[in-house]
């Protein structure tokens, strides 16, 4: 609950830093009356917007849990995020409209040191804002954090090739570099969009990060107990901040009830250690079978049927599907 409610005050300060930078470069855009300076106050009021959405998104994921929502209402950060990739992808088609429009109808540029020093002053205060979101973000496991973060990061590229092109203008008397300028920034703030829009559909279809799954793989393979002889069938969903963790874990028989789930809870206490408490678990606990001997490292086995071979590195490939482990098919997964 405090990172959300520390999420929503940094997306608060977001929403108030774009409000201000727009307002900063819509005077640039008046002095200079450049197409470039326009195309990104232009971005800056998608900034506006999309601050507001993915602010209304934060509130809403941290809403606790109802009866009709039973894990949450994460998901609608990544609704959030969806919408804001979709307004990039709109700002880059208006800033290519806006370019072509100025190169039938040119004019002459004025004032252009006063544009280059305000446009300059908001690239450097969006840049800062943008890492720290971003750092935020992924730490406290929130996509429309890191949205933010990675748009504002977009809106200091454009910023910076549009002061490059109007430096050279500057010293040209080039005008016509004006939209020639605007059309690069719009084709990479296009991909920005697409980016953002691509990872927020992930999420909302629950599509596997494949990096995370690795990563936590790693660290449990690294740090497994001797009562862990198996781990598969691992699966891991977002809801917005919150990550919920499905797995079956292989505990040798003769445990009891109580025993078994001390190595559940052994096994959740490690994961939360390495990747933060907005957790939830559902893990299942097999009973080994004969066939877990020869991949099982307990020397202190009193109901062994077979003598151990070899040790089974857990990684992607055999923990994340859904069957028991056997040494053959360890052994495939290698090949």
């Amino acid at each position: 609950m405090e990172k959300s409610k520390e999420n929503i005050r940094i997306q608060q300060w977001v929403v108030s830093i774009a409000i201000i930078l727009f307002a900063v470069k819509i005077v640039a855009y008046y002095l200079t009356q450049s197409v470039a300076i326009l195309t990104d106050a232009l971005e800056s009021t998608i900034n506006v917007i999309a601050g507001v959405i993915s602010l209304y998104s934060l509130y809403l994921s941290a809403k606790p849990r109802d009866d009709n929502h039973p894990y949450g209402h994460g998901k609608a950060e990544f609704l959030s995020a969806a919408v804001e990739g979709a307004l990039v992808l709109m700002a880059g088609c208006i800033i290519i409209y806006e370019a072509i429009i100025n190169i039938i109808h040119s004019h002459e540029l004025q004032k252009l040191n006063y544009g280059i020093g305000l446009v300059a002053i908001t690239g450097v205060v969006n840049f800062v804002a943008g890492t720290f979101c971003i750092r935020k973000g992924k730490k406290n496991q929130s996509v429309a954090l890191v949205a933010s973060g990675k748009h504002l990061q977009t809106d200091t590229y454009s910023t910076g090739g549009i002061i490059l092109g109007l430096g050279i203008i500057y010293y040209t008397r080039l005008n016509w570099m004006d939209s020639v300028v605007s059309i690069i920034l719009a084709v990479i703030i296009i991909y920005t969009g697409y980016r953002i829009l691509r990872s927020s559909i992930a999420g909302i279809m629950d599509e596997a990060d494949m990096k995370l799954l690795e990563r936590m793989i790693g660290f449990l393979n690294n740090h497994r107990r001797a009562n862990w002889i198996d781990l598969h069938n691992l699966r891991v969903i977002k809801y917005g901040g919150l990550l919920h963790v499905d797995c079956h874990l292989t505990v040798p028989w003769y445990l009891n009830v109580h025993q078994a789930h001390e190595e559940i809870d052994a096994l959740i206490s490690l994961i939360k250690t390495e990747f933060g408490e907005a957790m939830e678990f559902f893990v299942h606990s097999d009973g080994c079978l004969e066939f877990s001997c020869n991949i099982c490292t307990k020397n202190d086995c009193d109901v062994r049927q077979h003598p151990f071979l070899e040790k089974m590195e857990w990684t992607l490939n055999n923990v994340v599907p859904n069957h028991k482990h056997r040494l053959e098919l360890f052994k495939n997964t290698l090949l």
